[in-house]
């Protein structure tokens, strides 16, 4: 597979790879030992970032939209995302309360009948 798939199957930031796996073909076998036992590389990468948007999203609690939305739609880091939830700007304390009100709403309207 392309690195880019296999990169974000992993759930990692292609141009932070090393160069090697950017450069080269994936193949599923690879693909599940990284998984399984992942290089160091890899362990750093998803520690401190940086992080790809949808990654970025679900730290955060919100969603890819309102990343966009509020033009902070490129790769963080660890630090960045710990930064933005320590001292929530207005528009991420929306973002993470409708993200939560939609989710009570869907749990309420799937769940079964007593």
């Amino acid at each position: 597979m392309k690195p880019q798939t296999a990169a974000k199957k992993l759930g990692i930031y292609l141009p932070a790879t090393p160069d090697q796996f950017q450069t080269n073909a994936v193949t599923h076998v690879e693909l599940k030992q990284l998984l399984e036992n992942p290089p160091e590389w890899l362990n750093e990468l998803r520690r401190t970032g940086p992080h790809p948007r949808p990654v970025v999203a679900q730290k955060l609690g919100i969603t890819i939209t309102a990343l966009k939305r509020n033009e902070l739609d490129q790769p963080l880091t660890t630090e960045e995302i710990k930064a933005l939830l320590a001292d929530q700007p207005e528009w991420l304390r929306a973002a993470r309360t409708a993200l939560a009100e939609g989710r009570d709403n869907v749990a309420e309207e799937t769940a079964p009948e007593a």
